[in-house]
């Protein structure tokens, strides 16, 4: 039975991964595969490349630089998150990403991108981090980006079609899987206006009604995911507690208790989590 760890995005709110991974990390925890949305991909990458530490440390010394994630980038260059900063100065010059230790590892990595044609997502698998296309594809968020052109065709944010797709990797044969969630217990996604988006995404009416019923979609997975680690097929991480941190955190402080919050809650649970990865599949009775 392979192993999986599925990362729900949440822009800056997936800090809290991050502390989550770095505790794997010390806890020697390896998984058969990983599979994450925008965020949850750019944190789940340096777990596969073994580089504990490394998403807290460049966030704290560059999040407030412009050049990362403002307005100011995006009214010069069409996106809020600095392309060339982010997928380049930062892994190639600044702190360096470890492409041969990624290509090395025997865990697959996965990231998931909203195709706008269609509106539905694709599942990529990545074995070479040095073509980042996929990666920014999957992070880039609606209205605040500009589309990713890859082989012809345009994508997104991979949240908008799958926020957390462990049905998705439970298909590709993934049965037992850690989910880690970046919004706390409770949480339900509420509907918000779609006028911008029908006039930007006007020439993708597909891609249009992903956004429109995403919010849907996204209530009905966490429903789902609830019944699923109820029979014991998946365990579930998320904030213990709500901090308030919105998707554009810039305070130091904010950021640093998020992460802080994902080691503590991950500590409190690695028992948990290396039962569940040592045993089979239980039933609804918590029989093996």
């Amino acid at each position: 039975m392979k192993k999986g760890l599925v990362l729900e995005g949440g822009a800056m709110r997936g800090i809290y991964t991050a502390g989550v991974l770095d505790v794997f990390m010390e806890h020697d925890l390896t998984f058969d595969g990983v599979i994450g949305v925008s965020a949850g991909a750019i944190h789940g990458c340096s777990f596969v490349s073994g580089q504990h530490g490394r998403s807290i440390r460049y966030y704290l010394k560059y999040m407030r630089d412009p050049r990362f994630m403002s307005f100011r980038s995006l009214l010069t260059t069409g996106d809020l998150v600095g392309t060339q900063f982010c997928y380049h100065d930062i892994p190639e010059k600044l702190d360096v990403f470890d492409y041969d230790a990624f290509e090395k590892s025997k865990t697959k990595f996965y990231v998931v991108a909203t195709n706008l044609l269609t509106g539905r997502a694709e599942y990529v698998r990545l074995d070479n981090m040095k073509d980042i296309s996929w990666m920014q594809a999957s992070a880039s968020m609606p209205l605040v980006s500009h589309p990713v052109q890859i082989g012809g065709k345009s994508y997104l944010d991979g949240g908008v079609a799958d926020s957390i797709p462990v049905q998705a990797f439970r298909k590709m044969g993934y049965e037992k899987n850690i989910v880690v969630l970046t919004r706390p217990e409770g949480y339900r996604k509420k509907t918000s206006r779609m006028n911008a988006v029908k006039i930007v995404y006007k020439e993708y009416p597909a891609f249009v009604r992903a956004m429109q019923s995403r919010y849907r979609r996204y209530n009905q997975t966490l429903e789902e995911l609830e019944e699923l680690e109820k029979q014991g097929q998946i365990l579930i991480l998320r904030p213990s507690r709500d901090l308030g941190i919105g998707r554009m955190e810039k305070r130091p402080d904010k950021v640093r208790s998020l992460y802080n919050l994902g080691r503590e809650d991950a500590e409190a649970k690695i028992k948990q989590v290396q039962r569940f990865l040592r045993e089979g599949r239980r039933d609804r009775n918590g029989s093996i």
